[in-house]
């Protein structure tokens, strides 16, 4: 059989075959404490399955991954474990109409975050315990049938050691020794959940009153470490759950389906955040141990109501396919903007999506592995790579596209519609298509095609004339594909036109909406307006497409772009300069010097501390390699000049304090960091909390100044789990050929360290500074990364083959030498395929922009 990569076809025919009635799921996690015997730690798994089969005597296979099955029963026939078990999935012969299936096993827990992992807190020596399943890692924990359109309803049952509690997605009570939790509805595999062990748990409550007169009671919990419960604010939580649940009440018409609703805060998770009906869990890194922004806060209350939004969008109403992920995750994505926006404090964040959501999308949709929203998704390896930045951020982009093409309430009244029609059920792109065509009485089909069936993203750029006397004659918006997809899309823009004032200040005075279509659009409506200074031609963010400049605007933002009042123009216009320097249409040196004119104003603290971000990629990936050290001694010198003009303990401070830390290699700028730890030095207002520290420590180790000892003190100060990450990064950061043998034998030989720090170790492996040191890896990496791949989890084997690909070593041969491989391994897995090729993309545009700032012609 062929494993553990189930691929469409198969389920497809397995969904043809088989419909499911229920499981009853017993685990026994005692053994998750107390000393190991040096085997793989495991916990009994017993799953009792009944499905019915549409064709009796047909043969299919559930899905287990597990060290060993002690037992096998269908219909209560015995079957021999050895003979139907292969390690991944359970062959099923001679089917009734009506079966029960029954699997005794011994599963693994996780080290990696897939299936059930198992965390050792170093802090206190306490044992946490959670799930995570998504796309198919719940076969890992309990025998089944691993697709999403094979819906059951779970009953869950967990013995824990004494002292703990458990949670599932139903509620649950402790009687005689074990956990036993209520029936779900009917969802699918890869959203059941357990969360067990010391947790913290606080809890409130939500109540509605609903249309039919009756209330709504939802039970509220919130938990994480025992270690981390003297930094957590549940009551913003709270606060946050319950503006979404009014705003998701007001807006879907559905009530709430699933009881209560728990929200897990979890160690060493890969993702951030799953929507676990119930039971969500989250990152711990969402729960702050230091001061952040209010970027952070909003960055959190986005997550919450992403992760709510897919109550209605997912778990209610399910994708019958990965194919269709965008049901859920685009939808998600959007919604988490519009509720934030909506109806909580943070009123600003359509800024925030337009400069960091879409960033991500715009990358993913130049590189060589872009897909239409509605992927083509052949297998579980496939799912796993599409959560991506298309399938997120591009597919919430079109939503808002589409919001401002049918109207709000006519996307809304569809949303109601499709829940109500398709609860507890799976659909396709057709079943969504069908509903916004009666709300909004457009025929949506060319639509879709345009935008969810085709990849690649549009440039506009404005085209004006102007008369004798310096008036526009005619304003156009030119539209441009790339060719390899040069789909021109319809589009409903805002054109805007910005002027300086006598104050200097650059204001919009004139604004129309129109259907952009085809190659070039006139707009007659601006027709006899006063030159403008600067067109804005996706003003408001209406769709999805990059912006360009005509030369006037271009100038006018060089010399005014802090003098744009409106934040989100503001933030379009930087997030345009930025897609140009990633194009190699501006010199990166030019970014790097609108960011230190113009970002010591900017407002928004999202927008600026996405302004750090793309200068440090600017400054480590694009600029010529012989202007590096000019420009990282600019920046360094502007950030520590704005840290000082800073409002004190302002979260501007703050943001310029790790961005200066970021780019100090001076030894003056290296001596005031030590200054700050050690208190010799100090600027007013800043405090240097735990977290700060490290952001601190860790340029010190990379440039040589905080050596192991120096390092395992502030491990000693700050002995928890979240130190540990800190000190493995920066132990792996050192500059010592000695160090990175170690970090890339841990890493690349080794299954020793979690997924968490494996994660660290690699972020710390890779330093900019230290090109030469690290070039011997570049053919190491190329030999290992197909064993990699095949002997470890998908999760660690993306994190080695993204994280350790030799993008630093930017020079000619560093391509030649990924298209070597990529040659030589044609059959290779195409998830590894499309990694190293996305890769080797980001390194050739890299090189495109170093040259395009040293002023070379590339052929």
């Amino acid at each position: 059989m062929p494993g553990e990569n189930l691929s469409r076809d198969e389920a497809r025919e397995r969904a043809a075959l088989l419909s499911v009635d229920g499981y009853e799921v017993s685990l026994d996690l005692r053994s998750a404490v107390g000393e190991g015997n040096g085997e793989p730690r495991t916990f009994r798994s017993v799953t009792t399955v009944r499905f019915r089969c549409a064709e009796p005597g047909a043969s299919s296979f559930a899905d287990l991954i597990a060290p060993a099955v002690t037992s096998v029963s269908l219909n209560g026939k015995d079957l021999d474990p050895g003979a139907v078990f292969d390690g991944a999935r359970i062959s099923l012969e001679d089917l009734a109409a009506e079966n029960e299936l029954v699997v005794d096993a011994r599963c693994a827990y996780s080290r990696t975050g897939e299936g059930l992992h198992r965390f050792v807190d170093p802090e206190d020596g306490e044992v946490y315990l959670y799930t995570q399943y998504e796309p198919a890692d719940s076969r890992r924990v309990f025998a089944n049938f691993e697709q999403p359109d094979l819906k059951a309803p779970f009953r869950f049952e967990v013995r824990a050691p004494e002292g703990w509690t458990v949670w599932s997605n139903g509620a649950g009570e402790l009687t005689d020794g074990v956990w036993r939790f209520a029936e779900t509805k009917p969802i699918s595999t890869y959203i059941t959940c357990v969360v067990a062990g010391p947790y913290h748990h606080v809890t409130d409550s939500y109540s509605r009153v609903l249309p039919d007169g009756t209330t709504l009671e939802i039970p509220l919990g919130a938990l994480c470490r025992k270690g981390l419960a003297p930094h957590f604010d549940s009551d913003d939580v709270f606060l946050v759950t319950k503006q979404g649940l009014d705003f998701f009440h007001d807006h879907f018409d559905y009530p709430y389906p699933f009881g209560k609703y728990d929200q897990a805060f979890v160690p060493e998770y890969n993702l951030g955040a799953m929507e676990n009906p119930g039971l969500v869990t989250f990152r711990e890194e969402y729960i702050f141990r230091g001061k952040v922004t209010q970027a952070s806060y909003e960055s959190r209350a986005n997550v919450v109501l992403h992760e709510m939004a897919h109550m209605w969008f997912g778990d209610l109403v399910t994708m019958e396919w990965w194919d269709d992920l965008w049901l859920k995750e685009s939808f998600a994505d959007f919604m988490g903007s519009f509720a934030n926006v909506g109806a909580t404090r943070f009123s600003n964040a359509w800024i925030t999506f337009a400069n960091r959501r879409k960033a991500w999308a715009y990358r993913a949709d130049q590189l060589p592995s872009t897909h239409p929203v509605t992927a083509d998704i052949r297998d579980l390896q496939d799912a796993k790579l599409n959560f991506d930045g298309i399938t997120y951020a591009k597919g919430a982009s079109v939503l808002k596209q589409l919001v401002a093409y049918v109207g709000q309430d006519a996307f809304l009244e569809a949303a109601r519609r499709y829940f109500k029609r398709n609860a507890y059920g799976n659909t396709r792109l057709g079943d969504l298509l069908s509903v916004l065509a009666e709300t909004s009485g457009r025929d949506l089909a060319a639509w879709a095609r345009s935008w969810l069936q085709t990849a690649g993203v549009n440039s506009l750029t404005p085209q004006v004339l102007l008369d004798a006397e310096g008036r526009v004659e005619e304003l156009a918006v030119l539209q441009e594909a790339p060719e390899s997809h040069p789909e021109l899309r319809p589009h409903r823009v805002a054109v805007g036109l910005y002027r300086r004032t006598p104050e200097g200040a650059v204001e919009r005075y004139a604004r129309v909406e129109t259907d952009v279509e085809g190659a070039r659009t006139v707009v007659p409506e601006l027709a006899g307006s006063a030159a403008p200074d600067l067109v804005l031609v996706n003003d408001d963010d209406l769709t999805y497409c990059k912006i360009r400049f005509d030369e006037t605007s271009l100038a006018t933002l060089r010399d005014h772009l802090g003098s744009v009042t409106d934040p989100l123009a503001r933030a379009l216009a930087w997030s345009a300069l930025w897609n140009l320097t990633r194009d190699a249409l501006l010199p990166a040196r030019e970014f790097v010097d609108v960011v230190l004119r113009f970002a010591g104003r900017e407002s928004e603290i999202g927008v600026l501390q996405m302004l750090h971000a793309w200068a440090n990629s600017a400054l480590t990936h694009y600029v010529a390699p012989e202007w590096r050290a000019t420009g990282e001694r600019l920046l360094a010198e502007g950030a520590l000049s704005e840290l000082r003009q800073a409002a004190p303990g302002s979260e501007h401070q703050l943001a310029w304090a790790r961005f200066f830390a970021s780019v100090a290699s001076a030894e003056d700028d290296l001596a005031l960091l030590r200054g700050l730890l050690d208190g010799t030095a100090g600027i007013d207002g800043l405090e240097v909390d735990q977290e700060l520290r490290w952001a601190f420590l860790e340029p010190l180790a990379a440039h040589g100044a905080a050596d192991e000892s120096v390092l395992a003190a502030e491990l000693a100060r700050d002995d928890t789990a979240s130190g540990k990450r800190h000190q493995v990064r920066c132990l792996a950061a050192r500059p010592s050929a000695a160090v990175k043998a170690q970090a890339w034998a841990q890493v690349v030989e080794s299954d020793a360290l979690s997924n968490a720090l494996v994660e660290a170790t690699i972020g710390g492996f890779a330093q900019p500074g230290q090109r030469e040191l690290t070039a011997p890896y570049a053919e190491l990496y190329f030999a290992a990364i197909e064993r990699v791949w095949r002997e470890r989890s998908i999760q660690i084997g993306m994190d080695v083959v993204q994280g350790l690909f030799p993008s630093l070593q930017d020079r000619p041969g560093t391509l030649e030498a990924a298209d070597a491989w990529l040659a030589a391994h044609q059959d290779a897995a195409p998830a590894l395929r499309r990694l190293v090729l996305e890769a080797r993309d980001d390194l050739a545009r890299a090189l495109r922009g170093q040259a395009c700032d040293a002023g070379v012609a590339l052929a």
